[in-house]
């Protein structure tokens, strides 16, 4: 049995747990009979802290893990799935089935996710737990609101007041020491106690309420809390009608503590409000510090804040944060509202975090991992100052903001969120000249590039546009950064224009000191090499980029560049060095918890585990990213997955769910039959729908690929295209075919490859009875799969056919020979044997003997069943035969062979 510990991330609290000994056992009683219980009960009566409670004793009954999700840190639904995937360690498409990628990656998990504080976003919440009832079978969910979810399977646990003993213990521990001196005198103790026990019957035993009370002890005695609470007590019968009383008893004991705050700590209190995900002493002084109050004031208020339970306090990390609980914060915003400070509270919120982004900016550029840390920390309060910025009047300072921002929708999986925002402040300055509707433009083309295809030219139109305006204004960092994003956005249609964009971009930013252009065209030379097969300029430019990205923490263009080296050295036969380089790509994204970039990684790295043979690496690899976008429609954009997917499904023997995967890809650009699939999936696509019987498709699919890659000169996408074709053509064009595919593999150092081409030559060479080239091309593929760690095909009939055909002797000698030639030498063997065998390619001396006994029986009358008896063949032997003749002598029948014989016949 496991010692580990099960992992959980459940709140730490920072006060004991007090009472509730039947509620802890009746509660995990029926957490441990159903899968979904929904604690529901008033604000603050404690269902937080006893499901906390609970989760803690029983969490080693989900060896997955106990996974505490805070919904009140959010307003917005659309996070809700984003919270729940960040608790539970998942990755996330935010814009595309957020709540059915979460089931996806969590079918095969046995876990307790706690859904905390859902009533405010109670439509989504029941979403995920629906969705995590009917997927994942091994999910228990605990969840807390102030109503019951309403959903089917769900035990609804209704938290009770506390009882008169517990009631009074939580105040008096939350008290703290008496401090009164006579507390000794036994009626001084008795009075206290009396006191304190009415407060908590009027208090009607909610937890919030009490602590709110005991909160002031030291300040006030419990007779003085006694006798506030009967002043606010008076104010309910005025109260809204329908409301439980637990609610109007909670809305007036926060009604109390407020007003019992010292005027600065109410507005300090009210202010708050504008922030959304927690914050910190800096950011308040912020917000906060202005009439009638400065820094000192705001940071005596937050502990104050914090003493009376208005505030919660995370002191663990190096900078503490502060948040209030959804039921305060509500009310907060009410008395926000209500003084009439929202707008001028929200301007200094975005000012206060445009000043935090402009502090974080020059991290971009020597730390991006840093910045990441910095900026993902306010995520909710940026997304807000942002919303708030563009909304107002004058959008100037929104812009600005938006224009610092694009990084953090470029990675992590927000980029649909970003484009969507970018657009709304390009659009708020359309016509502008200036430098901030360049970096604006720039931004959305660096978003656009992970969110989506260049299916409608967004990046580099966006690029373009940019770089005219950095160039009319003098911004040369503008400028460099738009020549590169417009090389990536034009890099696959044309190599030429976008090698020059990159060399032009990488020069100007030597020039403007910036190290990210420089290294990120480097990259992209990088990449346009490896496309065009130069792989060893591709190596030497990718290793000098990652280098440099790597430094910095610019970690997905670093895994991308990866992803092309690994590939680069997989094509040249160098699978151990590409096994290596995958791996370093998948750790390289796997921070950023961004499905676009570790997506690509992954394929990268399952392509490597698939060329050794090693399907179930390849399929594990794939697995986590899979789960994310399997069901999801659009597919979401993750270069390189499907087409790895496709591969892996091809080599598992399923052609038809390896189409459906290739055809994917599709559905980023257009319907599969028209939109311009790269040619790599062309020809994976070729493959699949050979296999599926479906050739004239494939056929189609191959003349497709071949004049893409033909087009933009991707040597080794021709040859693949021209091994497709070959597998569908006749001997005598398969064998050119072959050749032609073998010569471009060689000539780029493709050779991984070259065993294929070589195999494929091999086996029509004992088709054309060159039973000894066969044995010795075999031989020599044997022993390159073995030194480059690739699998040997089973091919035990052809082999035994070429025994047979050559003797044991002769045979054990050609496979001698073979395996003495290096894979260079058998590429060299190969391409010579082509013009020494012992016949033509076409015309009667091509025949083999075989072919001319076929022949010569077809031409005397007899039909395939008695050629097959008379030559002890069956008869699908014998029609092949006859193909194979027809195609080398240019005939279409029996009447026209026979004549070419009887010609023949007299020559021979």
């Amino acid at each position: 049995m496991s010692t580990e510990p099960t992992p959980h991330n459940l709140p730490m609290q920072l006060t004991s747990f007090v009472g509730r000994t039947a509620e802890l056992g009746a509660l995990t009683e029926a957490l441990l009979a159903g899968r979904l219980v929904s604690v529901v009960g008033p604000g603050g009566c404690g269902k937080t802290r006893l499901a906390a409670e609970v989760a803690r004793q029983r969490r080693d009954r989900w060896p997955d893990g106990v996974w505490w999700v805070d919904l009140a840190t959010t307003g917005d639904p659309a996070v809700v799935p984003e919270l729940v995937a960040a608790a539970t360690g998942m990755l996330l498409t935010a814009d595309l089935g957020g709540i059915s990628a979460l089931a996806r990656q969590l079918d095969d998990r046995r876990m307790l996710v706690c859904l905390d504080n859902c009533e405010h976003v109670l439509g989504v919440a029941a979403e995920v737990v629906v969705e995590l009832a009917r997927s994942c079978p091994g999910v228990t969910v605990l969840a807390t609101s102030r109503e019951p979810l309403g959903v089917a399977g769900e035990t609804v646990w209704r938290v009770p007041s506390l009882n008169g003993d517990d009631a009074i213990a939580l105040f008096t521990e939350r008290a703290g020491p008496d401090t009164d001196e006579d507390a000794s005198q036994d009626a001084s103790q008795a009075a206290s106690r009396a006191a304190v026990h009415t407060a908590c019957i009027r208090l009607d035993g909610i937890p919030l309420a009490i602590e709110l009370a005991a909160a002031w002890s030291g300040t006030l005695s419990p007779a003085e809390i006694l006798q506030g609470l009967d002043d606010r007590f008076s104010l309910l019968v005025r109260g809204p009608r329908g409301v439980a009383a637990r609610h109007q008893t909670l809305a007036a004991s926060m009604a109390w503590s407020h007003d019992l705050l010292a005027e600065s700590d109410r507005v300090l209190f009210r202010r708050l409000a504008v922030f959304h995900g927690g914050f910190t002493l800096q950011a308040a002084r912020g917000v906060c510090a202005t009439d009638p109050l400065d820094g000192t004031a705001v940071l005596a208020g937050l502990r104050r804040l914090v003493d009376k339970s208005l505030l919660v306090a995370d002191t663990r990390g190096a900078v503490s944060r502060y948040r209030m609980l959804e039921t305060i914060h509500q009310y907060a915003a009410a008395r926000l509202e209500f003084s009439g400070e929202t707008a001028a509270t929200s301007d200094r919120h975005l000012d206060t975090y445009l000043t935090y982004t402009d502090e974080a900016t020059p991290l971009l550029a020597r730390d991006k991992d840093a910045w990441r840390a910095v900026v993902d920390a306010e995520l909710e309060n940026l997304r807000a100052a942002v919303e708030w910025g563009l909304s107002v009047d004058d959008p100037a300072r929104g812009r600005r903001l938006t224009a610092a921002l694009p990084w953090l929708w470029h990675l992590g999986g927000r980029g649909h969120e970003g484009i969507a925002l970018l657009r709304r402040a390009i659009d708020q300055g359309a016509g502008e000249r200036t430098e901030l509707q360049a970096r604006l433009l720039n931004g959305l083309a660096l978003v656009a590039d992970t969110a989506r295809p260049d299916g409608d030219g967004l990046e580099y139109d966006a690029a373009q546009s940019a770089l005219e305006i950095a160039t009319e204004v003098g911004d040369a960092s503008s400028a460099c950064l738009a020549r590169l994003l417009s090389a990536v956005g034009s890099f696959f249609g044309d190599f030429d224009a976008a090698w020059s964009l990159a060399e032009t971009a990488q020069l100007q930013a030597r020039q403007a000191g910036e190290e990210f252009v420089v290294d990120g065209a480097t990259a992209l030379m990088g990449i346009i090499c490896h496309l065009r097969d130069d792989h060893d300029a591709a190596t030497r430019l990718l290793r000098e980029a990652v280098d440099g990205l790597a430094r910095r923490g610019d970690r997905g263009v670093a895994s991308t560049a990866l992803g092309f080296l690994a590939s680069s050295l997989l094509y040249t036969g160098d699978l151990t060095g590409a096994r290596e380089y995958a791996l370093d790509g998948v750790r390289m994204a796997r921070p950023l918890s961004d499905y676009h970039r570790i997506g690509s990684a992954s394929g990268v790295l399952a392509t490597v585990e698939l060329a050794a043979d090693r399907l179930d690496a390849a399929q594990a690899a794939l697995d986590p990213v899979i789960r994310l976008v399997e069901g999801v429609d659009p597919t979401p954009f993750v270069p390189g997955l499907t087409r790895a997917m496709g591969l892996l499904r091809l080599r598992s023997g399923d052609p038809i769910g390896a189409i459906n995967w290739f055809a994917r890809e599709a559905n980023w650009v257009g319907p599969v039959v028209d939109a311009p699939l790269p040619p790599q999936t062309l020809t994976g696509l070729a493959a699949a729908l050979h296999a599926a019987g479906a050739d004239a498709d494939a056929a189609a699919v191959c003349d497709r690929a071949l004049a893409v890659a033909q087009q933009i000169g991707m040597p080794r996408v021709v040859a693949e295209a021209l091994e497709q074709s070959a597998l569908l053509a006749d001997p005598i064009r398969a064998d050119t075919l072959h050749h032609e595919a073998l010569a471009l593999r060689a000539d780029h150092g493709l050779w991984l490859s070259c065993i294929d081409s070589l195999e494929a030559l091999a086996v029509l060479a004992a088709g054309a009875e060159s039973f000894a080239e066969s044995a010795r091309l075999l031989a020599a593929c044997d022993r390159a799969r073995e030194r480059q760690g690739c699998p040997r095909p089973v091919r035990e009939l052809l082999s035994d056919r070429l025994r047979k055909e050559l003797g044991d002797d002769a045979y054990a000698a050609a496979r001698a020979e073979g395996d003495a030639l290096e894979l260079a030498a058998a590429v060299d063997y190969a391409r010579r044997s082509r013009g020494r065998r012992g016949r033509p390619s076409s015309g009667w001396g091509s025949l083999t003997p075989t072919e001319r006994s076929v022949v010569g029986l077809a031409a005397e009358g007899l039909n395939n069943p008695e050629i097959g008896s008379r030559l002890f063949m069956s008869r699908s032997t014998v029609k092949t035969h006859l193909s194979h003749v027809y195609a080398k002598l240019g005939v279409t029948n029996r009447t026209e062979l026979a004549t070419v014989a009887a010609a023949n016949r007299a020559n021979d």
